[in-house]
C-alpha cells in the first residue's frame, strides 16, 4: 500500500523529517530512545520546535508500522503515550529551569523540595493513547510552603506559574504544529478550579464535592512525571493513598449504575445531536452505539463497582483489565475475548481514520476513496472475513455493524433497568402499585398488606432520599413476585422487608438489589429458609455482596488469612496502621465465609458436619490472625512470635462448631522471660478483647474461659508446665474427672505449633492414665445429673441436647468409653468427633454390634435436627415432638445401658414424662 496515497499526513512530512527519523534505525521507539532524539535535537533549536518535530517523525514511523507492518495495538499506544511522557518531562525541566533564577526552587516547611506531580488520566493514564490523541492533565503539588529564590512564591503560586508555562509548550500550534492537545478539565472544579491543587485539597475536594463520573476518571490515574527521584516516588504514594478511598469503595458499589446510566445517556443524546448536525458525524468509532467508549464503561463500571473488594481486578489498561475481570469471575470468558477483539479492531480503525490527516477524529470519512484506503489499511484479513463481497469498504462496514451491535448489546445488557410490574397504572415506585403487586402474585394475606403499610410510617423509610425511596420500593416489587412461590410467602415477605428496613440507610445495598436480581432471588431463598439467616443479615449487612455469585467452594483457612493481609497492606499503603482497622478486616473476612457457609448450607450444598468442620476452621482462622496483629499491638514484646498457644474445648475443640456457638478456651504459654507470666497474661486480657469487641464490622465471638485450671479462680493464662502438673494430678492441685471430661474435646487450634504439639502429648498422657472402672462411671453419671439439673425442660417437648437420651447422654458415654478404655486403646486418644469415637469403640468391641454405629446415626439425626431449628430461629434450646425423635433415643439409650451398665429407671422415666406432660404445649 501506497502510504502517501493513504494519509495526507505522511504525504505532507515524510521528506522533511529524515534527521530524526534517522535516530531510530528501525521498528518502533522506546521511552529512552525518544528521550535520546530530544536531547540530540534540543541544542540546536528550541524545544517547542524539537519537541513537534519528533513527535511529528513519530507519526510518521507509526504509520509505517502500524499499517505496513501491522504492529501489535500495544505496542502502537505504549509508543505514543512514551513521547506524551518524555514531553510532559521535558517541559517540566524546561519551565522550572525558567522559573528557578528568579524565585528559587520551592519547599516545604521543613526544607525539603516540594513536588508537582503531572497525572495523566485517560487513556494516557492506562498507557493507551491514539495516535492523534489529547491528552487530560491533572497538576497536583504535595506540601504547601515557599520558593527559596530572590522573588520568593507560595508553592501555590510556583506551580501555577510552572503549569501556565509547560501547557503552552505541549499544546499551542507552531509552524510545525502541536506536541499534544492538553485538556486540564479534570481537576477539581474543572475551569473554574485553580490550575494546579495541593494533595489536602485534592482529598477535601474528594471528600466534600467529589462526583460519581469523577471516580471513573481517576480510576485510570497515573503520575507520568516526575517518576525517578525518591521524593516524587513519596509524593506519588501519598497521592495514591489519596486517590484510593475515593475511587474504591469497601462494599459492592451498584449505585454507580445509575451514575453511570446518567452519564451514557448524555453521551448518546450528544452524539444523536452531532451527527444529526453534521452527517459526517454519523459513524463515530468512539462514541457512538457500540463504540470504543461503551466497552472502556463496562470495563471501568465492573472495577468501580466490584474493585473495593477485589483489587485484583484492578488495572488502568482496558486490554489488561479484560482477562483479570474474566478471571475473577465477572465476565464469561467468550464475552471477555470478543470484548477484546472488538476493541483491537476499533482502535485499529480509529487509528487509520487519524492518520489520514493527524486530526482528532473519530468517525469515518465520508469520502469514497478515503473510505477505500481506510479499508485496505486495515488489512487483507477483513477481506478474507467476508469472503462474498467485493469491495473493501463493504466488507469494513459489515464488520463495524457486527462488532458495534455485539458491543452494544453487552453493554446494554450490563445496564438494564430491570422490569416492571406490568399491568399497573400507578408508578412502580409508590406503595400502591405494590399492594397491586401483591394482589397480582397471589400474596392476599393480611399481614403483608399490614406490614407494608407501617413501612409507609416507619422512620427509617421515611428517612431515606427520594431515590432511596424508590430503589426500596422496586426492590420489594420484584421481591414480591419472587416471595410468592415461597414456602410461606407472607412471612418471607415480612422478612425481606426488615432486612430492607434495617440496610437501607446504606443506599447502595437497596441500588444492589435494584441492579442485580439474581441477588435479590439468593436473598429471598436464604430469607425463605432461614430466621437466623435474615437475623444474620441484618446485623451484617455487608454479607448481601456475597449474594452476586452463587458460592463454589468451600472454606479455605489460608484464604481468610491472606485475605486479611491483603486488607493490611492495602491499608498500610495509605495510612498508618491502627488497631481498629486491624479488628475490623478480621471481622469483615469472619462474616464474610460465614455467610458464604451460610449460603452453601442453605442451598444444600453441606451436611451438618461440613457446616461444622468449616465454622471450626473459620474461628482457628479468626484467632490465629488475631494472635498475630494483637502481639504486634503489645506495647512490651520481648520476642518476635508470642510462646502462646490457644486451646479449644467443647464445640471448637471437637471441630462440632454450630452458628453463633460460644467459644471454650483456654491459654497456654512456654517461656522463661521474668516478664512472661504478666506480659501473657495482659496478651491474653487483648487477645480475648480483641475476638469479642463489637466494632462497626460487627461481632466475631463469646468466649468462655473457665476451664482452665482452677476456673475463675485462676490465672487466665497457665504456663504449660503447671498446666501438665494440674491435669496429671502433681501436687495437691490437681483437675477433677470432669475436666478430663472436658479434655477428650480438647485441641489447639491457634498459636505456637510447639506448644501445640506438647499439648497433645499431655493431653494423650492424661486421657491413658489408669481409672477404677466403676469409680469413673459414677463420678459421670453424677455430673451427667447435674448438667440435666442445670437445664429443666418445662415443656411437653424433647430437648434434642439435654433431656434423657438426647445429645448430652452421647457426650457423656463418649467420654466414659475414651477415659476407661483408652490405657488400652490408644486409638480413643484421637479427637476425631463423637460420631468416629462411637464407630471406633464398635470396632474394638466395646460396644454390643450395632450399638455405637445405631448411637452414631442417632446423634447424627439430632445434630441436624438441632441445626435446622437453629436456622429456624430456636436462640438457646432445640425442641421437638418426643415422638420425631423416638427412633433416636432409643438409640442412645441403648447407648448408655451399654456403657454405664443401666438404663434410667422407670421412676425416673414416669417423673421425667410426668414433668413433661404437666408443662403446657410449644412448639419450637
Amino acid at each position: 500500500m501506497q502510504l502517501d496515497a493513504f494519509s495526507r499526513f505522511h504525504r505532507r512530512h515524510a521528506t522533511r523529517l529524515d534527521d530524526v527519523l534517522a535516530l531510530w534505525p528501525a521498528g518502533l521507539p522506546n521511552r529512552a530512545e525518544i528521550d535520546a532524539a530530544i536531547g540530540a535535537l534540543q541544542p540546536h533549536q528550541p524545544l517547542a520546535a524539537t519537541l513537534r518535530r519528533v513527535r511529528n517523525a513519530l507519526m510518521l514511523r507509526l504509520i509505517e508500522q502500524d499499517v505496513l507492518h501491522d504492529a501489535p495495538l500495544a505496542q502502537v499506544c505504549r509508543c505514543i503515550s512514551d513521547m506524551a511522557e518524555s514531553a510532559i518531562a521535558h517541559a517540566l525541566q524546561h519551565a522550572s529551569a525558567e522559573l528557578e533564577p528568579r524565585h528559587g526552587t520551592p519547599r516545604t516547611p521543613e526544607g525539603a523540595v516540594a513536588q508537582c506531580l503531572v497525572v495523566g488520566m485517560g487513556k494516557l493514564g492506562g498507557a493507551e493513547l491514539n495516535v492523534s490523541s489529547d491528552i487530560d492533565l491533572v497538576f497536583v503539588y504535595d506540601l504547601a510552603g515557599e520558593s527559596d529564590g530572590p522573588v520568593p512564591l507560595s508553592n501555590f503560586d510556583y506551580f501555577s506559574q510552572l503549569v501556565r508555562r509547560v501547557v503552552p509548550l505541549l499544546s499551542d500550534p507552531t509552524a510545525d504544529g502541536f506536541v499534544f492537545r492538553v485538556d486540564t478539565r479534570l481537576r477539581p472544579n474543572g475551569d473554574s478550579g485553580p490550575p494546579v491543587v495541593s494533595l489536602a485539597m485534592l482529598e477535601e475536594y474528594f471528600q466534600v464535592q467529589g462526583r460519581e463520573w469523577e471516580r471513573f476518571a481517576w480510576l485510570k490515574s497515573r503520575v507520568v512525571s516526575p517518576v525517578a527521584s525518591s521524593q516524587a516516588q513519596v509524593a506519588s504514594q501519598a497521592l495514591e493513598a489519596v486517590v484510593e478511598p475515593f475511587v474504591w469503595r469497601r462494599y459492592l458499589d451498584f449505585a454507580m449504575l445509575e451514575a453511570l446510566r446518567s452519564l451514557h445517556r448524555q453521551i448518546r443524546v450528544e452524539a444523536t445531536k452531532r451527527a444529526a448536525a453534521r452527517p459526517d458525524k454519523a459513524n463515530d468509532v468512539k462514541l457512538g452505539r457500540g463504540g470504543i467508549r461503551e466497552i472502556e464503561f463496562i470495563v471501568q463500571l465492573l472495577q468501580v463497582v466490584r474493585g473495593g473488594r477485589l483489587p485484583q481486578i484492578r488495572c488502568r489498561n482496558t486490554l489488561q483489565a479484560l482477562p483479570l475481570l474474566v478471571e475473577a469471575g465477572l465476565l464469561p470468558a467468550d464475552t471477555g475475548v470478543r470484548l477484546a477483539e472488538s476493541y483491537t479492531f476499533l482502535r485499529r480503525l480509529e487509528h487509520r481514520i487519524q492518520y489520514l490527516d493527524d486530526a482528532q477524529t473519530h468517525s469515518l470519512p465520508t469520502d469514497d476513496t478515503d473510505l477505500d484506503h481506510l479499508a485496505q489499511a486495515m488489512g487483507p484479513a477483513l477481506l478474507a472475513a467476508h469472503p462474498q463481497v467485493k469491495r473493501p469498504t463493504c466488507g469494513l462496514l459489515r464488520e463495524l455493524d457486527a462488532v458495534r451491535e455485539f458491543v452494544a448489546g453487552e453493554f446494554d445488557a450490563l445496564l438494564h433497568a430491570g422490569p416492571r410490574c406490568v399491568g399497573c397504572k400507578k408508578p412502580a415506585d409508590s406503595l400502591d402499585a405494590l399492594r397491586h403487586s401483591l394482589a397480582k402474585s397471589g400474596i392476599a394475606g393480611e399481614a403483608s398488606h399490614a406490614r407494608l403499610k407501617a413501612l409507609e410510617h416507619s422512620p427509617r423509610y421515611t428517612a431515606l432520599t427520594e431515590a432511596g425511596r424508590g430503589r426500596m420500593l422496586r426492590v420489594i416489587e420484584r421481591g414480591i413476585a419472587i416471595a410468592a412461590s415461597s414456602r410461606d410467602p407472607d412471612l418471607t415477605l415480612a422478612r425481606l422487608l426488615d432486612v430492607l428496613e434495617a440496610i437501607g440507610r446504606r443506599e447502595t445495598y437497596l441500588a444492589f438489589f435494584a441492579e442485580q436480581p439474581q441477588a435479590l432471588t439468593r436473598l429471598i431463598g436464604a430469607l425463605d429458609a432461614s430466621s437466623w439467616a435474615a437475623d444474620y443479615i441484618k446485623r451484617n449487612p455487608m454479607v448481601v455482596d456475597e449474594l452476586l455469585d452463587a458460592p463454589r467452594e468451600r472454606f479455605k483457612m489460608e484464604d481468610c488469612i491472606a485475605y486479611c493481609e491483603q486488607q493490611r497492606t492495602r491499608l498500610l499503603k495509605r495510612t498508618a496502621w491502627d488497631a481498629g482497622e486491624g479488628l475490623d478486616i478480621i471481622r469483615r473476612g469472619f462474616h464474610t465465609e460465614l455467610f458464604r457457609t451460610l449460603v452453601r448450607d442453605l442451598s444444600g450444598q453441606l451436611t451438618v458436619e461440613q457446616v461444622a468442620d468449616d465454622l471450626s476452621a473459620l474461628a482457628d482462622a479468626s484467632i490465629n490472625q488475631a494472635i498475630r496483629w494483637c502481639w504486634n499491638e503489645l506495647p512490651q514484646r520481648h520476642r518476635e512470635q508470642p510462646a502462646f498457644a490457644v486451646i479449644a474445648y467443647g464445640k471448637l475443640g471437637s471441630k462440632e462448631l454450630g452458628y453463633g456457638s460460644d467459644l471454650d478456651l483456654v491459654f497456654l504459654f512456654d517461656d522463661p522471660h521474668p516478664d512472661a507470666p504478666e506480659r501473657y497474661g495482659a496478651f491474653a486480657r487483648k487477645l480475648v478483647w480483641w475476638l469479642t469487641a463489637t466494632t462497626a464490622a460487627g461481632h466475631l465471638f463469646e468466649i468462655d474461659t473457665r476451664l482452665r485450671p482452677n476456673g475463675n479462680a485462676g490465672l487466665l493464662v497457665t504456663t504449660l508446665d503447671a498446666f501438665a502438673a494440674y491435669q496429671l494430678g502433681r501436687g495437691s492441685n490437681t483437675a477433677w474427672t470432669w475436666e478430663h471430661q472436658a479434655l477428650t474435646r480438647a485441641r489447639c487450634c491457634a498459636g505456637d505449633a510447639g506448644i501445640g504439639a506438647r499439648f497433645e502429648a499431655i493431653r494423650e498422657q492424661v486421657l491413658r492414665m489408669p481409672r477404677d472402672a466403676a469409680a469413673l462411671r459414677h463420678e459421670i453419671i453424677a455430673m451427667r445429673r447435674k448438667v440435666a439439673d442445670g437445664h429443666p425442660n418445662r415443656t411437653a417437648l424433647f430437648d434434642l441436647k439435654h433431656d434423657e437420651g438426647g445429645m448430652v447422654d452421647v457426650e457423656f458415654a463418649v467420654q466414659a468409653l475414651v477415659l476407661e478404655h483408652a490405657p488400652a486403646h490408644a486409638e480413643l486418644v484421637a479427637d476425631v468427633g463423637n460420631i468416629a469415637l462411637l464407630q471406633r469403640a464398635e470396632a474394638l468391641g466395646l460396644l454390643p454390634a450395632g450399638v455405637g454405629r445405631a448411637a452414631a446415626d442417632a446423634y447424627r439425626q439430632l445434630r441436624k435436627l438441632q441445626h435446622q431449628a437453629r436456622l429456624s430461629g430456636a436462640l438457646h434450646a432445640a425442641h421437638v415432638l418426643p415422638e420425631v425423635v423416638g427412633h433416636e433415643r432409643a438409640a442412645v439409650r441403648a447407648l448408655t445401658a451399654a456403657v454405664f451398665g443401666a438404663t434410667p429407671s422407670a421412676e425416673q422415666l414416669s417423673e421425667q414424662q410426668s414433668r413433661h406432660l404437666a408443662a403446657p404445649t410449644l412448639r419450637a
